[in-house]
């Protein structure tokens, strides 16, 4: 039996065979992970809730489509260019220390160009099949994100995610703009919700990992002020959330579909962040950032559903 014949009746080539696929899936995987998956899901629930808000007559399956694959891309690149600028903190941090670029199983260059390529992708993508300012609103969230939020603010001063927080409220105009070809005044009530609810939302994970922001020098709400100081900033911010979300109701936007679920999200969001004030422990800091999550999609969910109905 020659070499070849005993490599196959071992199995060898087969076990190699199945050890690289393998590994193209995991390389794969962790492509995907850049692109930062979970956080994209509910900014492209925004998006298209607001695509509803802004014409609920109704819009082609195309337009919904081609501007949920913008809406990846572009937000997918600004991830992606994110895990190459940020790959020397996620090092010294606990939960971000296995990310591929710092665990070394993307080379950094590769992350940085993969993001790159994808902000192109979008921009060039969302103009040809949606619009040309569609296209332009998905190139400021990635050029804000990228650039005002993690260069500038981000090292800089506690209130980073306070200002930076306008680049994650970009996708609701994205979807308005790709429903109607332009933007009006209304366009900002969704705008808005989203820049009032990130601070409360990411200090409440903030609180969480504290002790890994102060090692990484990161001058994040609860290390440079204090996590007293920050649990007041979340119930201030989610008890003006909650009396925005109303404003809208009074412009005639919305109806009562709309303002019974406000009503009822705002009250149960203020209250967790009372709580929290109140029981300034970790899980209570959890069940606020958690349910942060769930309230944001139930009120987009709530804000399509009214104008649909």
């Amino acid at each position: 039996m020659t070499a070849s014949e005993l490599e196959r009746a071992n199995g060898r080539p087969a076990e190699a065979e199945a050890r690289a696929e393998r590994s193209a899936l995991d390389t794969v995987r962790d492509y995907i992970a850049l692109t930062k998956p979970r956080i994209i899901s509910l900014l492209l629930l925004t998006t298209v809730a607001t695509m509803v808000v802004a014409a609920p007559e109704g819009l082609s399956f195309a337009t919904i489509m081609w501007t949920m694959v913008g809406g990846y891309l572009a937000a997918g690149g600004a991830g992606a260019i994110n895990h190459y600028l940020d790959r020397d903190r996620d090092a010294r941090m606990a939960r971000t220390r296995s990310r591929p670029l710092v665990a070394g199983r993307i080379e950094p260059v590769r992350g940085l160009v993969f993001g790159v390529v994808l902000g192109v992708i979008a921009a060039v993508q969302l103009t040809l099949t949606v619009n040309a300012l569609a296209a332009a609103l998905s190139m400021v969230g990635l050029l804000g994100y990228v650039f005002v939020y993690t260069v500038w603010l981000k090292p800089l001063t506690p209130q980073n995610i306070v200002i930076g927080g306008a680049a994650g409220a970009v996708p609701p105009l994205v979807g308005w703009a790709a429903a109607t070809g332009g933007l009006s005044w209304d366009a900002l009530y969704p705008f808005t919700i989203v820049f009032l609810w990130t601070p409360p939302h990411f200090w409440a994970l903030a609180l969480l990992i504290k002790d890994d922001y102060a090692r990484t020098g990161v001058p994040m709400m609860p290390v440079v002020r204090g996590e007293e100081s920050t649990r007041r900033q979340i119930v201030a911010y989610a008890a003006i959330l909650a009396l925005f979300t109303l404003v809208p109701v009074a412009t005639g936007l919305f109806g009562a579909v709309y303002l019974v679920a406000a009503v009822a999200l705002g009250a149960g969001f203020v209250w967790l962040a009372l709580d929290l004030e109140r029981n300034p422990t970790r899980r209570q800091a959890l069940t606020l950032y958690l349910s942060s999550l769930a309230y944001l999609a139930l009120l987009f969910t709530a804000m399509a559903a009214d104008r649909a109905l």
